[in-house]
């Protein structure tokens, strides 16, 4: 009897908070929101609509569709999304006083990272220990382990190589040796555990993704890297949109629905993946080896002193490095060449441009020889454009005292956000934007672009990976169409995509054949 009275109580007390409440708050009112247009029908009242559309993978899409219609939508209870490009500079502009919402805490573990720390002064702390290993000229010095990883992958796909496909022929599948997605996020992934951790994971030498990953009691176990990270990201995307219900729904999902209890189940392995490159790099460090990585950039300044982190904040940045360092330029490698090849003239425009500063022998594509190419910087950014792989909007929040955007007054704690995948589609900044048109970033037109190209964000809180990102694609990128052709199954087809953290896609089958010279 008490346990069925316990029950009731229980439920009789979820109604009232998460069904009762929050529709009288709606008609109170307290922040004036409900002037504006929702997303969904329940999304001035609930955070719901918004979780259901994540676990679909369709936020973004749906955001799109829905700003077409109207510039700003309340997006849940205490959540607005813009789709005026004027709003970038008023909720991510160095002179904002919006800070990162919560979001980003609600989603930490025991210490902060760079990415989603929300205290000023901490992340202008953390900047400055992490602005040197950052910065391009750095970087520059570290382009041998993106060489070295790029020759793995030629060298893969040299073994792969079929015959020329015939004009106006479709190749046969079995000719489709290549799934391209699988291969370059082999390559990010093995390129930042280089950069940042001077490990040779030897995904690319393998031609899979199993890696290991440690228990905190020191168990070790084999798992696969890709999906431990994507079932990672597909289930906090999901579930984080209603901040103080989380932990709740963490919980409710994990024992009801099979499918997060699995997901659930990957996201430790996850841990453990990062736990187990931290702990190897540290015995590294601490048997005085001499290496030139982000870890080291971590542990010293550029005169050896110690910068006495914690361990889990140290652990906190391997996560978002080895995380952030992989998926999102991976999607990218893949979406430009998917671009190029349904755009054929683009593609061979790119090669001439290409080709008119490399060897025919080259094999690897100098940076230093390409990095100022002003076609491919705009086949990358244009792609970065059309499918920017963090696509949802970064929630910031206004101050206790409100804020001006776009020249309304916002009340205070409200969550507001621009997304990148709305606003790279506005047609008023980008006439035709579906059309993959590399040539709209040349010359002044293309300066006047910049301020609402948002692929890495903007202003103080921007991607301070954007420099490791672009050194990765340029180089592969180059290097690839100076040696290859390929072609799609058909050349309609298009891949699976689907939202997490990132806008990802399934995998890409690939014919591919060495150019004729």
């Amino acid at each position: 009897m008490f346990y069925q009275a316990l029950i009731v109580a229980g439920s009789l007390l979820f109604a009232i908070l998460y069904g009762i409440l929050p529709v009288i708050n709606y008609f109170r009112d307290p922040k004036g929101l409900r002037k504006y247009p929702r997303l969904t029908f329940w999304s001035g009242i609930s955070d719901l609509p918004l979780i259901y559309l994540s676990h679909r993978g369709v936020r973004s899409q749906t955001l799109l569709e829905a700003h077409k219609r109207h510039p700003i939508l309340r997006i849940g209870p205490n959540s607005l999304s813009y789709a005026k490009p004027n709003a970038i500079k008023d909720i991510y502009g160095h002179g904002t006083k919006c800070t990162k919402d919560i979001f980003y805490s609600t989603l930490s573990g025991t210490h902060f990272h760079l990415a989603d720390v929300v205290d000023k002064g901490e992340h202008a702390r953390k900047r400055k220990v992490l602005s040197s290993a950052y910065a391009i000229k750095n970087l520059e010095n570290w382009e041998h382990k993106v060489a070295d990883m790029s020759h793995r992958l030629i060298k893969a796909f040299d073994a792969r190589c079929t015959n020329p496909l015939p004009v106006g022929c479709l190749p046969d599948e079995k000719d489709l040796t290549i799934d391209y997605r699988s291969w370059t996020n082999l390559f990010t992934i093995a390129a930042i555990a280089n950069i940042g951790l001077s490990e040779d994971i030897r995904f690319l030498d393998q031609g899979n993704d199993i890696i290991t990953s440690q228990a905190m009691d020191g168990t070790l176990k084999e798992v696969h890297f890709r999906q431990c990270l994507f079932a990672t990201a597909s289930a906090t995307s999901a579930l984080v949109w209603s901040y103080s219900w989380y932990q709740s729904l963490v919980r409710i999902s994990n024992t009801l629905l099979s499918s997060y209890r699995e997901k659930w189940r990957l996201n430790k392995d996850w841990d453990g993946i990062v736990y187990n490159r931290a702990t190897t790099r540290l015995k590294r460090y601490e048997k005085a080896e001499k290496l030139d990585d982000f870890f080291t950039a971590l542990m010293e300044d550029k005169h050896g002193a110690p910068h006495n982190l914690e361990w889990g904040e140290i652990v906190a940045e391997i996560s978002i490095m080895m995380n952030a360092g992989s998926d999102t330029t991976g999607i990218a490698l893949n979406n430009v060449l998917l671009l190029l090849l349904k755009t054929p003239h683009c593609l061979r425009k790119l090669q001439d441009e290409v080709d008119g500063v490399l060897d025919g022998d080259d094999i690897v594509a100098s940076y230093d020889r390409i990095k100022h190419l002003p076609y491919l910087r705009a086949c990358i950014d244009e792609s970065l454009r059309i499918f920017p792989p963090v696509s949802f909007g970064l929630p910031r929040r206004t101050p206790p005292e409100g804020a001006a955007i776009c020249g309304d007054f916002i009340p205070g704690d409200t969550s507001v956000s621009i997304s990148a995948y709305v606003v790279h589609h506005n047609e008023e900044v980008f006439p035709t934007p579906e059309d993959y048109r590399p040539e709209r970033w040349l010359g002044d037109g293309g300066k006047d672009l910049q301020p609402y190209f948002v692929a890495f964000s903007t202003g103080a809180r921007g991607c301070i990976g954007r420099n490791i990102s672009y050194l990765e694609q340029t180089v592969l990128l180059a290097s690839l169409v100076h040696r290859y052709d390929f072609a799609l199954p058909s050349p309609d087809w298009e891949p699976a995509r689907w939202e997490t953290t990132n806008l990802s896609s399934g995998p890409m089958p690939l014919k591919l054949w060495r150019r004729a010279r």
